[in-house]
């Protein structure tokens, strides 16, 4: 089931077998649901590896990829705009830090992908390391490359971190991260542990879980058969236009001979001589499905659509829609994103608990709470509004908020320093005080 977790009861360790036997369910889960979700994404869908028909049956193989559409779609809407951090009480050390983790790391980047996993999958996963520069490192994986393994309690507290790769070889590597140290092991027809460990750093396992949903459930899983049937049937009507467009010939009356046939065929000229009363020439045809195949196809998308709660912003119907009557028709999605924003957060308090707990992060251990992340979906912008709102918000909340309504401000700490250095421009050039700031309280 999707929410049965890897469990290992606090009070045992993570012996050989039991580490083998959470890397072959690992394998099964990967070969039974995590490929087929892979594959889905990258256009390979059950109906290319059907059974070839005759050579003389059209045999069209038409995939729509609805699957990557959907999990684009969300991922641009979800964190087309990068993630801003603001950090409580101004503190410039932390300001100053998380800009450089996040630039060191090219974390917006980082961040699309991790988002863009959960969305195929229903969870990604997030690992952290000390590199070769004495900098904090992070990396993202998918569940085809790692798994998580957690105590039994309600808490479901993180024991184990896995994560495996095949050498060029196709022979099995991998570490096990727990709260203090890294491992490294092989596996050759049985499980070998490399003699060096090291000892990683963090307050606790170096990695964190991010899911789509509690049921880790990936954005698409739900209307993957309705894709399938979806591809089967297109593909079916491209064969029925390629029977309509070679249809036989029935020539009923009358014996052709070879030559008279070949004529038929590439001079596009019947002339039969005779009784013509009792000849019958006319294309054979099978009875018409067009209006049940088009009833399908129509019925097919519109329902893979509505239940994935993704918006087909594609319909030509969608771009005539403005203000209200927009976000109205991006509710179910903006649904969606509210969820996984909340998610996100979840894994991200993780990323900077763990990474603040690092002595060579140089920050207390605590400050990763000042850390608060602000999501903006990509609703279609309009900046003449934005720019009202925040305009109407002066005096009433903090310029901080104020600048936070504006989707052009990408860092809003930074974007403040900006307004506060102009605005001392102004102040040291007697011009410019007289034009901009003149008279008032200085005067006075």
């Amino acid at each position: 089931m999707r929410t049965n977790l890897y469990r290992l009861p606090s009070e045992e360790t993570l012996t050989d077998a039991k580490l083998n036997e959470f890397i072959m369910r690992h394998s099964g889960e990967c070969a039974f649901r995590y490929s087929r979700l892979q594959e889905a994404y990258e256009t390979d869908y059950p109906i290319l590896h059907e059974p070839l028909k005759p050579k003389w049956k059209p045999d069209n193989r038409i995939m729509v990829n609805f699957a990557k559409y959907i999990v684009d779609t969300m991922n641009g809407f979800f964190i087309g705009h990068p993630i801003k951090l603001l950090v409580d009480d101004g503190n410039e050390a932390v300001e100053k830090y998380v800009e450089f983790l996040d630039q060191y790391n090219d974390q917006d980047d980082n961040n699309a992908e991790l988002s863009k996993i959960c969305s195929i999958f229903g969870k990604g996963y997030e690992m952290y390391y000390v590199d070769e520069n004495g900098n904090i490192g992070i990396t993202y994986l998918s569940p085809l490359d790692a798994f998580m393994i957690y105590d039994d309690s309600v808490l479901e507290r993180e024991r184990y971190f896995v994560r495996l790769y095949y050498d060029s070889n196709q022979i099995l590597h991998g570490s096990v991260s727990d709260e203090t140290k890294v491992r490294w092991f092989t596996i050759k027809g049985k499980l070998l542990w490399d003699a060096d460990e090291k000892i990683h750093g963090f307050d606790g396992v170096p990695a964190s879980e991010y899911v789509e949903n509690k049921e880790r459930m990936g954005i698409f899983e739900p209307v993957l058969t309705m894709i399938n049937a979806y591809n089967k049937a297109i593909s079916e009507k491209a064969n029925d236009v390629d029977y309509f467009a070679d249809a036989y010939l029935k020539v009923l009356g009358s014996k052709l001979e070879e030559d008279d046939v070949a004529h038929i065929r590439d001079d596009r000229i019947i002339n039969f001589d005779g009784d013509t009363e009792r000849l019958i020439v006319e294309f054979l045809q099978k009875p018409d499905g067009d209006t049940t195949q088009e009833h399908l196809i129509d019925r097919l998308e519109k329902l893979i659509f509505h239940i994935s709660m993704v918006a087909n912003i594609s319909d030509e119907n969608f771009g005539t829609s403005s203000g209200i009557a927009m976000k109205y028709k991006l509710q179910a999605m903006s649904n969606l994103e509210k969820t996984k924003e909340r998610k996100f957060t979840s894994g991200m308090n993780r990323r900077y608990r763990l990474i603040f707990s690092n002595p060579v992060s140089g920050m207390k251990k605590d400050d990763w709470v000042k850390i608060h992340p602000h999501f903006t979906p990509n609703f279609p912008a309009n900046l003449q509004e934005e720019a009202e709102i925040a305009k109407n918000l002066e005096g009433v909340v903090s310029q901080e908020t104020q600048l936070g309504v504006l989707s052009i401000v990408d860092n809003v700490q930074n974007e403040i320093e900006k307004i506060d250095a102009d605005q001392d421009k102004v102040r040291a050039d007697p011009v410019m005080e007289q034009m901009f700031g003149g008279g008032g309280q200085d005067d006075e």
